[in-house]
């Protein structure tokens, strides 16, 4: 099954957007090739700029109060499990006092390091990062594999808060869902959303079938149009009907 998910607001937006550039990370962070510690070090950059939204550490510091008060009012309730709750307010305590004790914006420590903005500077110029542009960096790209992954988590750690509190809110936003079966005809499938006021639209399709859902929704309406996956002009799947689970996620 493959998941696709549409955030209804710029929050939830740019949460999605973390949580994809840190998983990016990993999986480059992961080899001990030097081209991949290099793309690496280019997801660093664009985490600093996502996380750098000036209420990023605001919003999410209310979200977590939020939660731990709807939380908490569960101890004691006979369909809960008394210890997954208690580790999940853990969870959301220690990100809180992680994100609160955070100074300045979030990834101030790579605009700090000049060596790494004049990296990041000629990142942005198409072949721009060449030995004979930087020397310095073709340096670090030759030091053993251990050394560079260990500078890269170093570079990683302070945005380790954030992450935490990003997995906290995403897990508990999607957990809020229950996936209902759905039947687009002829490639499109459109609805009221009526009392609903979803904050994320997941739609889930089998692997194997060669199309891919374009959502658009405002706070009345929910349209989505499969189109043919691959390259090449986008057409609708149209002459087919599509099963898919449609699941809306709310805070």
């Amino acid at each position: 099954m493959i998941h696709y998910e549409y955030p209804l607001s710029e929050r939830i937006r740019t949460l999605l957007r973390l949580e994809d550039l840190f998983d990016r990370f990993d999986a480059y962070a992961a080899s001990p090739d030097p081209h991949a510690h290099h793309a690496a070090l280019l997801t660093l950059f664009e985490m600093a700029e996502v996380a750098a939204r000036a209420d990023l550490k605001s919003d999410l510091l209310q979200e977590l109060d939020r939660q731990k008060a709807v939380l908490t009012a569960l101890r004691g309730n006979p369909h809960v499990q008394d210890a997954t709750l208690e580790q999940v307010l853990a969870a959301i305590e220690a990100a809180h006092q992680g994100i609160y004790q955070l100074p300045g914006k979030v990834g101030h420590h790579l605009r700090e390091d000049e060596w790494l903005m004049a990296i990041k500077q000629r990142a942005a110029i198409p072949g721009g990062m060449c030995e004979f542009d930087l020397p310095s960096y073709h340096y670090w790209l030759h030091q053993a594999a251990d050394l560079r992954v260990s500078q890269l988590h170093k570079w990683l750690a302070p945005f380790s808060s954030i992450r935490a509190a990003v997995e906290i809110v995403l897990g508990l936003l999607r957990d809020s869902g229950r996936p209902d079966l759905q039947h687009a005809n002829n490639g499109s499938y459109q609805r009221m959303l009526e009392s609903r006021n979803p904050q994320l639209i997941r739609v889930t399709l089998v692997d194997d079938l060669p199309c891919v859902p374009e959502i658009s929704a405002n706070k009345y309406m929910l349209n989505i149009r499969f189109v043919h996956a691959g390259s090449g002009a986008l057409r609708t799947c149209t002459g087919q009907s599509i099963d898919f689970d449609l699941t809306f996620c709310t805070l």
